[in-house]
């Protein structure tokens, strides 16, 4: 590629079927903690130059453009749902110094119940297929020419398709990547069985591939009520999954701990949370560290999100970090800016050039109080929840006892933590013992194999037993391009064309040629009124879809500061606007408080000939806020269900409601289901008592009322909304 050209994706996409990586495995960065000068300063905890980058905007103003490269590999997270654009995003973030590229960010790979070919971006995310891992490492293989550094790409292997996801990732050369049981377990409801002899086959596959990998423990303290005391949990969480891990055949150096710190400003930060990084590093000082910024207490702010990056970044150079993750300033309002994925990775990089050497200039005070004795409670914790864990019969019983995401401190119990039950869950009963003469004849496999009768070769590497498997034969690959003839990036490089060749230039957010500006507005009035004003702006300006995408009161009389996607430069009259009303949503705590007083039991299902899950599960799964997590008995039949066994399902279950997602619209499909299950529950007796809701990216609340239901939720429902809904209907 030529720095000064754009890059070709038509090229990229070109004989693509043949393609195979040019490496597998993680690399870290090399020449860390090399003492260097670059340009007039000294540096101490400094890594080897890039060939080509962006400098900081004061290194390229004031300091002749020095590009100083900290020890820590840098992430971003970058996955807009069209890959062919976020191949250009990931060029951008190589010259901006990451060499981390997470590919994760929205629909998340553990939604996934099978292994997913060809390109199909109408799942609702972005599922994370062969064409699209094999044109993002081509790209990524292009881009480290470019830069002189190697770029690691990373995913999920996590839900029901771990193992052959683990084997796509080793096939087409990813470098890293989330696994952990506990995670299936916990936020996804995965059979616990299931998860752990999954995760053994996936991280034996991984250790085989030198994929590094990442655990999940982090999600405690992003779902737990009061993040900031589950800390102990936290470390009980590490320890499980690096056992396990070594266990399974992982080196150590491949095993990364997600390391949060559990709270933010107003928060004590350092007090909390400085302790807590000082004492997991001591327990796991074998294992490398991956730091991440804390997401549970994210606002809309770009300038809070920077403020608390930067001093997530501090305890990082205070400590250490292999991994310094870098979660985009937008991550709370889930605005998936270019830029942003830029801004973060520059935080990073701005922070530890600033803060190079600090460990020689200051020393933390170790063993005395109060940090002494805050690290040492912290392990005792831990220690003793370990091994009260293992008193209660081991990890599946503590789960099912409700220990682990429980927001007391333990050995304080608030009673909210996470239930699953060992026989219940996704997978349920899917795992045979095997055969005494079962034999796979692949590499990198766990477990008994039968290979001994074969001779010494065949135990040493079964695959040789077929010439080799996929894993050390990629021919054997069998490579799936296009499925939808409509929604592919074949027709979306079409419709962008004349902007790609140079010709033609248009504003945009995250995909070639979507249109969409940025603009910061101040309004002399009140948030409320100052978001209906901002709303109107943007559609005077002529722009569609207006969104305010921050809100921020500077005083509650005198005015707020607005940031929507456009530019408006008349005044409006305040008396002439339509303010919304306020969304009518339930205190937390005081659907938690009904729900305890009357459970409340649903199903649900994405109902007729629609197989779109991921915005389903976004409302029931407690890892995203859904309903579950409010107590709510949630029983998900899938995808593409009957509507009759829908129904049926509701009398069997002796449910309060029924959550029915219904996607597809063409023939206004959506419109006959919402009507169908009306009728339904009446032939069959039930209606009077139970809630129907209907949910997707076309239904509204007056489209539902019509046919019959009783709530419709469109786009941006989340699952406080549904569950402040069926309180009121159900609890009175």
């Amino acid at each position: 590629m030529k720095p000064d050209k754009k890059m070709d994706i038509e090229a990229i996409l070109a004989d693509l079927e043949s393609y195979r990586p040019k490496r597998r495995g993680w690399l870290w960065r090399s020449g860390r903690d090399t003492r260097r000068t670059v340009g007039p300063f000294d540096y101490t905890d400094c890594s080897d130059p890039l060939r080509r980058s962006v400098p900081l905007p004061a290194a390229a103003a004031y300091f002749a453009g020095i590009d100083p490269q900290p020890n820590a590999t840098i992430t971003t997270e970058i996955a807009s749902g069209r890959f062919e654009d976020d191949i250009r995003r990931m060029r951008m973030a190589a010259w901006h110094g990451a060499d981390h590229i997470m590919v994760i960010r929205t629909a998340g790979q553990s939604h996934m119940d099978g292994l997913i070919e060809g390109t199909p971006q109408g799942v609702g995310g972005v599922p994370i297929t062969r064409k699209q891992i094999r044109a993002q490492r081509k790209a990524l293989d292009l881009i480290e020419d470019e830069v002189g550094r190697p770029i690691n790409y990373h995913s999920y292997v996590s839900g029901v398709a771990g193992p052959e996801i683990a084997v796509l990732f080793a096939e087409e050369g990813v470098n890293g990547a989330h696994q952990d049981p506990q995670y299936n377990v916990l936020y996804r409801n995965v059979n616990m069985v299931r998860s752990f002899v999954d995760a053994a086959e996936a991280k034996r596959i991984m250790a085989w591939a030198g994929i590094v990998q990442i655990d999940g423990a982090h999600n405690a303290n992003a779902t737990a009520r009061q993040a900031w005391k589950v800390m102990p949990e936290l470390m009980v969480q590490h320890a499980i999954n690096c056992a396990f891990s070594v266990k399974a055949g992982m080196p150590k150096d491949r095993i990364c701990l997600s390391t949060v710190p559990p709270t933010a400003p107003p928060a004590p930060r350092m007090r909390l949370d400085l302790p807590y990084a000082v004492a997991l590093r001591e327990l796991f000082r074998d294992f490398k560290m991956r730091a991440q910024q804390n997401t549970k207490y994210m606002t809309s702010s770009t300038r809070e999100a920077t403020v608390t990056h930067t001093l997530d970044l501090l305890i990082s150079a205070l400590t250490s970090a292999d991994i310094q993750s870098t979660i985009t300033p937008d991550e709370g309002r889930n605005v998936p800016w270019h830029i942003y994925n830029m801004e973060g990775v520059d935080t990073a990089r701005q922070a530890l050039c600033g803060l190079d050497g600090i460990k020689e200039l200051v020393a933390l005070r170790r063993h005395e109080p109060p940090m002494a004795d805050a690290v040492r409670e912290l392990k005792e914790r831990a220690v003793l929840f370990m091994e009260e864990m293992i008193e209660a019969g081991g990890y599946f019983a503590a789960v099912e006892r409700g220990m682990f995401v429980d927001s007391g401190r333990y050995p304080e119990r608030q009673g909210d933590g996470i239930v699953r039950q060992a026989n219940g869950g996704v997978g349920a009963g899917a795992v045979f013992a095997r055969d005494p003469d079962y034999l796979a004849p692949v590499t990198a496999h766990f477990g008994f194999n039968n290979t001994a009768a074969y001779g010494p070769e065949a135990e040493r590497n079964p695959a040789s037993l077929v010439d080799g498997c996929t894993l050390e034969n990629p021919d054997k690959i069998v490579y799936v391009d296009e499925l939808d003839p409509e929604d592919n990036v074949t027709r979306r490089l079409e419709e962008t064309a004349e902007l790609r060749d140079g010709s033609r230039v248009k504003p945009e957010m995250e995909w070639a040629g979507d249109g969409w500006v940025q603009t910061i507005l101040f309004l002399p009035v009140a948030d409320r009124l100052a978001r209906a004003a901002a709303l109107e702006i943007g559609a005077r300006m002529g722009l569609r879809d207006v969104e305010v995408i921050h809100a921020e009161p500077l005083h509650p009389a005198e005015g707020t500061r607005v940031e929507i996607k456009g530019r408006f430069d008349a005044a409006l009259v305040l008396s002439e606007l339509s303010v919304p009303p306020e969304p009518d949503l339930l205190d937390e705590d005081e659907i938690r408080a009904a729900v305890k007083r009357r459970p409340i039991r649903i199903v649900a299902a994405t109902v007729g000939e629609d197989e779109h899950s991921v915005g389903l599960r976004e409302i029931i799964d407690i890892k995203h806020g859904g309903v579950e997590g409010f107590g709510i008995e949630c029983h998900c039949l899938g995808t593409s269900v009957p509507l009759e066994k829908l129904v049926d399902a509701a009398v069997e279950y002796d449910a309060d409601a029924v959550l029915a997602s219904m996607i597809i619209s063409h023939d206004d499909i959506h419109y006959r289901n919402m009507r169908r299950l009306h009728e339904l529950a009446v032939e069959k007796g039930v209606r009077q008592r139970l809630a129907i809701v209907c949910g997707g990216s076309q239904v509204s609340p007056e489209i539902a009322a019509r046919q019959g239901v009783d709530a419709g939720f469109g786009r941006g429902t989340k699952g406080r909304h549904v569950a402040s809904f069926l309180v009121r209907k159900l609890c009175g």
